[in-house]
């Protein structure tokens, strides 16, 4: 089964945090990727940009309108994400707490209903 690990971002939080625990949570991603390589349950990672270089796409009477940031305001936002391949929900629970950002804030499990592979 096949887990969006989601990870989470505040930004008001993130800068109370020391140096050396905002290099701890960078630092640990390494490991942690090392970790999912190693038992072959990684299937990728992807880091996004902050919401502020976001836009939000919506289709109004026949016409795109186009907006830029997020579609709202939140605190958190999502920075990025794990999706693994892995035999239970309770293992996916298991790697999402090893992330090192769950010590700080939230990391959402989700499980992969469809997927769809591109043929060229």
């Amino acid at each position: 089964m096949k887990y969006m690990l989601v990870m989470h971002m505040n930004p008001v939080l993130w800068d109370s945090l020391s140096e050396d625990e905002q290099q701890a949570v960078y630092s640990g991603h390494g490991d942690y990727m090392k970790l999912l390589r190693e038992s072959g349950e990684l299937v990728t990672t992807q880091a996004l940009a902050e919401p502020e270089r976001s836009t939000t796409v919506r289709v109004r009477d026949g016409g795109r309108v186009l907006s830029d940031g997020p579609y709202l305001e939140h605190k958190e936002f999502v920075c990025g994400f794990y999706l693994v391949d892995v035999e239970t929900k309770e293992r996916a629970i298991e790697l999402a707490g090893l992330i090192p950002d769950a010590r700080h804030t939230g990391v959402e499990v989700r499980q992969v209903m469809f997927e769809q592979g591109l043929e060229m």
